[in-house]
This record gives C-alpha cells, structure tokens and sequence, in this order.
C-alpha cells in the first residue's frame, strides 16, 4: 500500500483523535509548510517583478526604461549573479551566463595567452564596445597575431576590473555605433560600479583542479564611506592564478647521436617538456568610484582604477639537437617563457546637473591605458651563442584613450503626445595613441655573417629600434538621439551619429528601433542600424618578427614571421594597402513576453552584415617569400603578414532567454534557461593583389586557416541552464552549458582539418550563510571533468599537445573550489 493511501486510512485518521499532541503538531506542521509555500510565492514573484523592474542605462538615454520595456535585447546581470561563478574572472562568468559570449582559453600563444579575447555573438573581440559607468573603457596594447580566435585584434581586457568592485553588467546585444561610436557592432558591454555611502565586503576564495595544478587564492575586498556631501567606494583584489598543463611527453629523439647511437641521456630526461594550458597570472587590482554634491542640482563624480598582472607562460621546447639551442648554455634543451608586466591605468572625473528649462548636462573627461613589457626567460639568442644572456627584456607596447564628452538631454512635449519625449544631444572629442618601445639590443640581435642561424630571444625576439613608433589621432563626433513612448503601448528610438577620425575621413552612422505592445504581457521589439570600426593604431602600426609555429603536411615548423604595419614599402609589395573603417548593417527582430509575475521569455533573430572586415592575413610563408624578405633589407625574416580590408561577412542568429521565480516547497528556485544559435559566413573574399602574386602565385593573403576560423572556429550553438535555489540559509546552484560543434582548418590541406563533438559543462555549488553577513560556499566548476576531443595525430605534434586552443572552455578539467564572504 503507498504512502498517499496510509496517509487517509482510517486506522491513521483514528491515530490522530487518539492523539491529541499528535494532530495539533500535524495540523501545525501543515499550516507552517502552507504559509511558508505562500512566503515562497510572495518572495519569487517580488523578486521577478525587481527584475523586470530594473531601470537600464545602456542602449537608451531616457531615465526610465526598464528591462522589460527595452527596445533592444539586454541581459542584466547583477553582481550576485557574478559572484555565484566558480571563477573570479569576468570573462569567464559570462561565457557561463550569457549563451552568445565565448571565451576560449588558448595556449602557446605568446601574449594572448596572458590577455584572452573574448567574443560577442561570433564577432571579433574588439567589435564589441566596453564601458564603465557608460564611459569608454580603454583596450588592451596587446596584439593578437597567433592562430587563436580573435586573431588581428586588441580588445579590452575585463578580467582588470574585479567582481568585488561591480553592481551590475549590463550586455546589450545589438549594434550601437550610432548612440556610442567605434566598435559597437556586436554590442555593448556597460559595467556599472558599485557605489553608496555605508557598508562593504570581503570575499576570499580558493580553489585548485582536479588534475592538481591551476591553483587559485584570491582575495577581495571593498568598502563604501559616508563622506558627507560625498561618498566614495574603494575595491582592491588581489588574485594568483597558477598555471596548468595537460601536455604530454615527448617522444621525438632529444641529443644528436654519438657515434651513430642513442645518446644514453635519451632514457633519463625528462620528457615532460611543454605546457600546454592556463599561463601562470598574478593579478593586484585598485578600483575607486565616487561622488559628491557641489550644491542644487549639481554633482562631481570621479572613478578609476589601477592593476599591475605579472603573467608567465611557455612557448616551445627547444630540444638539445635543435639548432636554435645553444647546448654550452642547455645542455639538455631548454623551455622559452614569455614574462609579462602589464600594468592597468584608468581615471574619470565629471560634472552633471540640471539646467534651466528641465535640461540634464554632463561634462566628463576620461583617460586610461594599458603598457604591456615582455620580457624572456629560460631563452638564449642563438645568433649570440655562448655569449647569450638567457633572460631578456624585449621591449614593450602602450595603448592610452583620452576622450572628452559632453551629453545634454531633457524632455520634450509634443503635441498630440501623451508622453514626452527623451532628446539627447551630445559630443565627444577623443585621442587614441600607440607606442612601441625597442628592447634589449641582444633581444632582437641579428649575425648577418650566418644569415642560416636565427637571430633574436627564442620565443619572442625582440622589438627592433626599427619597429619604434609613437603615434596619435584624433576624433570628434556629435550625435542626435531621440526616444520616447508614442503610446501606451508604442515605443520607438532614433538615433544618428557622424564622427571625423583625423586618419582616415569621416562616417555617419543611424538607428532605429521600435517596440509594440500587442498585450500587457506580450510585445514586438525590433532594430535598424548601421555601425562602424575605425582600425585601431595597433592594427595600422604594429610591427614585429616573432617565432611562430605552421603546421605543415602535419608536422609543427618553426618561422621567423614579420609583421609587417600597412604602411611599409615592402609590405605594399606584397599586397598590403592603407586600412579602412569596418562598416556594417544590423537588423534584429524579437518577441518578449511576461509570464505572469515569475516568467519572463524574449526571443530574438538578428542579422549583421560587415563590409571590409579587417584581418590579419595568413602568414606568408615559403621560399620565394623568403627569398623576397632577404632582398628587401630582411634577411632575419622566413615569412610576412600585414592587416588587410579582405573580406565582408554576414552573421545570422538567435537568442532566447527563459527566467522565472518559483517556490519550491519552503524555498524558491530560479531558474534561467538561455540558448544562442550563431553563424557566420564570408560572403566577399577580396583576390590576391598582383604585387603578391609577382611573389608567389599559389599563396592566398586570407586562406583557409582565417576563413575556417572566422566561419566554424567557434560553437554556432551554446545553451545556458542556471537553477538557483534559496532555502532558509541555504543556496543551492547548478548550471549546465551546452557546447555546439566547431571546426578548425590548415590553410593548405584539407586532410588536417578537424570538426570537434558537442560537450556538456556542469556546475555545482552549495553555500551556507551564517548570519551577520557571513557565507561559505562549496563548488565545483565541470564538476564531471569533460573534456573537449582531442586533437587528431597528425595536429597533435608528435603526440605532446593534445587540445586545441579553440576550444570554448579550456582543457582543464573539474575546478574546485571554497569561497568565505562577509557582507557588512
């Protein structure tokens, strides 16, 4: 007999008359569960409704527009959400929530490897736009030109600002250049930092993987103080990231034969050689924001920030027998580590007020910059030979953004309306700059008397006193915005923005956007837009020649590869031309619906067409390069590459995002369910130029390699599932993101080319609060230890590097971790 027919059973019902106590406590007990249901229930529907509620700031300057009321997508994500993440690192917590953002973890990649892009809905890192309080954020000085997703761009790095320091993040997914300028294609990143007048927060955490590298300590700390008419927020963090590694040994024969035999020394080294992973990151991060009144109506306002990261990862072995050893200084081979010193600088300072006549005025002036130095360790110069110092500085890149804006609004009656409309005016006045700086002259030392014999510090030679630069431009733009409710139940936006970039001419961009209650509970929403990118200066400028690793016929050569900047004489004889804004149209078309007070559901399918899209061509490589390279004054340099306008692409999508508040039994469950499908194609491939034709006919400048990695290098299909449930002290959480397939291409055969399997990654975490602030939380990220597919032999080098570096979740393995916070 089952439960549900004991529990009515007459003999149980006469249990309970005979028991008085006994039916008072059931009769209590059924009481309490109830109003502890309805609690629940009160609880899950106020706490949809706030997030409905929510007021947002990006992709709208009218003061009122809620989450639900939006004309564009906008995922809002507050800082609790963040802080539930395994990782500390931004990045990595909204690849886990937001279905449309992908963060690989590549590796052997030189300085990416210390700075990892990151994507919006397929599209290049810097094609997204980042903000901080709604003020540019400045990008990184780091230029990716390795084989990792993202190659050819310097975006912004957000795992310089820390969780601690964050409110909320609001990520709109759609095109913005006609409200914000340069780089809003994809979207629009805002994160808005915590502020107020009393309390704060310590968070420390510590975690390891469960192959027993990658070790965690991170430590958080922030206070908010009442200062009068002012107040202030300081956050500081300090994280250490250990590296991990999932190489494997090396079977190739490491000393030259003696006498036609194994040298005895191959039974006894240690054929652990490599690193393949996670590079080794020491972040100490200083965030400030504040304000305070100067009197009716008007306010000063300043936040900064500044972060110092030492980072060290590895390149390739160098084994005894290979001539870029010099064995009087490694007898038994040697493994080349990059040494970063990245230091992190912004400040912004601004007043704003009310004016006569209902207008809202800000005047603000922010600045920041990133100085990235490389220096190389356990390396030699083998042009130097037994001379060679083994550590190096080999010069360093700077990136500075200084940018003025002043933004006037108010409401606008119109006859005929019942609402005003919000008006907004405004300009900008910014000034970008780029610099290299030359290292050591022995890090870049060249013996033209052996032109056979390498020159410059194993795994990044040097930068030269020729590649130097210190450049600037300057850019001014004006913008017209206006927006409003027409109706109860029609909402529309228009916005228009030209800009003047003292490099390279001017542009104009536009917006649409509209929205149309059909129901309280159900309405359209849709935009038009065309956006832009001005090439940065590290795109037009940056020049280096690097070691770099080509898999040819399945075997891993090492080149000696310049790149060159577009304006090079011998970069234009191989094809190279001056570098053109990226321009692009948007389309997006959505469905958002309120499902009573818990559920909400948006729908949205969009379109983004990019005409001259600036890559980074293939590294030109082979004799006749060489041969070319040689006789132009580069007799150090085996390959090239330049920047290029050489394609167009069209991306195509959808987003759905399910959330709701549910009580469940004492407690109440969140839960979120997010899915993006994205692709993309390259509908335009400019042809070779002649001058590189004249070179080598049967080298393509964008080959299969780029439009492999442009076209399947990410998953078209991720899903997001977060299940959140609150009972008493208890928080309880479980996500699972789903992983589509992706694709990666060699650039001459085919034979190599690989397509990876679907993967599922779980979290799990448990937290308890002990009152009076206090919580400790238990967790594990991939807590079944998925991997992704390994690479095939033939792209494996020898065995030793088993994972692609565009896998979307790395290739660590289960992360676990414990995290103490105190909130007060």
């Amino acid at each position: 007999m089952n439960d549900k027919h004991a529990a009515t059973s007459p003999s149980a019902a006469d249990a309970l008359r005979r028991r008085p106590l006994l039916s008072a406590i059931a009769l209590a007990l059924l009481a309490g569960g109830a109003q502890a249901q309805a609690v629940a229930e009160e609880e899950a529907e106020r706490d949809q409704a706030r997030a409905l509620d929510a007021v947002v700031v990006t992709g709208t300057r009218a003061l009122d527009r809620t989450v639900a009321e939006s004309l564009s997508p906008i995922d809002l994500i507050p800082v609790e959400t963040l802080q539930a993440q395994a990782s500390p690192e931004i990045n990595a917590a909204l690849a886990r929530l937001v279905p449309s953002f992908n963060f690989p973890r590549p590796s052997i990649t030189d300085g990416t490897d210390h700075v990892r892009p990151a994507q919006l809905r397929g599209l290049a890192p810097d094609q997204v736009l980042v903000l901080v309080n709604g003020k540019r954020r400045h990008t990184t000085a780091i230029v990716n030109v390795n084989g990792t997703i993202g190659r050819g761009s310097s975006p912004v790095d957000l795992n310089t600002i820390p969780v601690a320091a964050i409110e909320r993040i609001e990520v709109l997914r759609d095109g913005a250049s006609a409200l914000y300028g340069s780089d809003a294609i994809a979207g629009v990143i805002n994160i808005v930092l915590r502020s107020g007048r009393e309390g704060g927060s310590l968070d420390a955490r510590y975690g390891e993987h469960k192959a027993g590298d990658g070790e965690l300590v991170q430590v958080a700390a922030s206070t908010s103080l009442d200062m009068g008419a002012g107040h202030l927020t300081v956050t500081a963090e300090y994280r250490d990231r250990g590296f991990t590694n999932r190489s494997r040994p090396d079977p190739r024969q490491q000393y030259p034969l003696i006498d036609g035999q194994p040298d005895p020394r191959e039974a006894t080294i240690n054929r652990l050689n490599h690193r393949q992973g996670d590079a080794d990151v020491q972040d100490r991060i200083v965030f400030f924001n504040g304000g305070a009144a100067l009197g009716d109506d008007v306010e000063f306002y300043a936040f900064g920030s500044y972060g110092q990261r030492d980072g060290e990862s590895a390149g390739f072995f160098r084994r005894p027998l290979d001539p870029r050893n010099v064995p009087a200084i490694h007898p038994d081979g040697f493994l080349p580590l990059i040494v970063s010193d990245s230091q992190d600088r912004s400040l912004a300072g601004g007043v704003r007020g009310t004016a006569a006549g209902g207008w809202r005025w800000d005047a603000s002036l922010t600045t920041g910059g990133n100085d990235f130095a490389f220096h190389v360790a356990n390396s030699v110069n083998t042009a130097l030979g037994a001379a060679s110092p083994t550590r190096f500085y080999a010069g360093s890149l700077t990136n500075d953004l200084t940018a003025f804006n002043l933004d006037l609004g108010r409401g606008l009656e119109v006859g005929g309306l019942a609402y005003p409309l919000n008006l907004a005016v405004g300009l900008e006045y910014r000034q970008d700059e780029f610099r290299i700086r030359a290292g050591q002259p022995e890090s870049y030392f060249f013996n033209p008397a052996t032109p056979t014999v390498p020159g410059g510090a194993q795994v990044f030679p040097g930068f030269r006193p020729s590649d130097q630069v210190d450049v600037s431009r300057d850019a001014w733009s004006v913008y017209l915005d206006l927006e409003g409710d027409l109706s109860d139940r029609l909402a529309f936006g228009a916005a228009v923005r030209h800009e003047d970039y003292s490099d390279f001419g001017s542009t104009t961009s536009g917006k649409l956007s509209g929205r149309y209650a059909l129901t309280d509970a159900l309405a359209l929403r849709g935009t038009a837009s065309t956006g832009f990118r001005a090439p940065s200066l590290a795109q037009q400028y940056y020049s280096t020649t690097a070691t770099t690793f080509i898999n040819i016929g399945g075997v891993l050569q090492p080149f000696e590869v310049r790149t060159f900047p577009v304006t090079d004489p011998v970069a234009q004889l191989l094809g190279a031309e001056p570098l053109k804004a990226e321009k692009s149209s948007s389309l997006s078309l959505g469905l958002s619906a309120a499902l009573g007070y818990r559920w909400t559901l948006t729908i949205d399918a969009y379109r983004i067409d990019i005409d001259d899209r600036i890559l980074l061509s293939e590294n030109l490589v082979g004799t006749p390069v060489r041969q070319f390279l040689v006789a132009n004054g580069f007799p150090n340099a085996s390959g090239g590459r330049y920047f290029t306008n050489a394609a167009d692409t069209r991306t195509r999508g959808v987003d759905l995002v399910a959330s709701g508040q549910y009580a469940l039994g004492a407690g109440e469950l969140g839960l979120t369910l997010a899915w993006n499908w994205n692709d993309t194609e390259v509908t335009r491939l400019a042809p070779n130029p002649a001058s590189l034709r004249q070179v080598d006919p049967g080298l393509q400048r964008i080959g299969r390699a780029e439009l492999g990695r442009i076209q399947d290098g990410a998953p078209k299909s991720k899903g997001v599932l977060g299940l959140d449930y609150r009972l008493g002290p208890w928080d309880l959480r479980l996500g699972a993101t789903h992983y589509g397939k992706y694709t990666t291409f060699n650039n001459t055969d085919p034979a190599l080319d690989q397509t990876f399997g679907r993967e599922l990654v779980v979290d799990v975490a448990a937290g308890y609060r002990f009152g009076n602030g206090l919580r400790l939380t238990v967790g594990a990220d991939n807590v079944f230890d998925a991997y992704p597919d390994e690479v095939i032999p033939a792209n494996s080098f020898n065995g030793i590097l088993p994972y692609s570096t565009s896998a979307p979740f790395g290739y660590n393995g289960a992360f676990y971790y414990a995290r103490v916070d105190w909130t007060f």
